[in-house]
């Protein structure tokens, strides 16, 4: 699907390391001038990564495999019931990636409001995140985690759908400790699948290159 110059790619179910060689074949490809920019859409089977910024005591202490990854943040989660979103977008000059990061905030944050989820900013933390309320302190919905390299984008943001958020309680998500880790599903007490959410983030994609 192509919308606004971007072109989405549905990619099903796929294993994080053919994902991660997709995303660096896109990247050459837009950075040389011979590919549109491109958001791969898909589904991981369940998989730690770390980025460049997590603690030894941020990771699984039962021994579980983690992909250290070279973009920023910490540690989280990718697995079956959440959306992942790669897009490899060439940013406008002057490379602002703050920007860049508050649009991917915006559309996660219009997603989450179609479903009828009120999400927002926490200040100094990225992602999207249900306020405290009686049910407990914030927690995060939607991640997000990028690098930029030769002015384009690589790796992206998560939205949880219908994940079992029992694989986030081995670590701690993103390095934060004071907060938790919710999803569509658990806010809404409706089931949200990845299907559900799928043609609604493609529709939002526009918001990623909107300057």
């Amino acid at each position: 699907m192509t919308t606004s110059g971007l072109t989405a790619v549905r990619a099903g179910l796929l294993d994080y390391q053919a994902a991660w060689d997709e995303q660096r074949r896109l990247h050459e490809a837009v950075v040389a001038g011979e590919q549109g920019d491109t958001v791969l859409l898909l589904e991981h089977p369940s998989v730690y990564t770390a980025g460049k910024r997590t603690e030894p005591w941020d990771r699984p202490m039962d021994g579980t495999p983690v992909v250290d990854v070279d973009r920023g943040g910490k540690i989280t989660w990718h697995g079956p019931g959440q959306l992942v979103g790669y897009p490899i977008v060439r940013l406008p000059d002057p490379v602002d990636v703050v920007a860049y990061v508050r649009r991917t905030e915006q559309l996660l944050i219009d997603v989450c409001a179609e479903f009828g989820l009120a999400a927002g900013r926490v200040e100094g933390r990225s992602g999207v995140w249900v306020p405290e309320d009686d049910r407990g302190p914030a927690r995060k919905v939607a991640a997000i985690g990028i690098r930029v390299a030769r002015g384009v984008t690589l790796h992206g943001f998560s939205i949880n759908c219908d994940c079992d958020l029992g694989f986030f309680d081995r670590i701690v998500p993103c390095g934060i400790r004071d907060a938790g880790v919710t999803s569509l599903t658990a806010e809404l007490g409706r089931p949200i699948s990845v299907a559900d959410v799928l043609p609604v983030v493609e529709r939002h994609l526009p918001t990623l290159t909107r300057v």
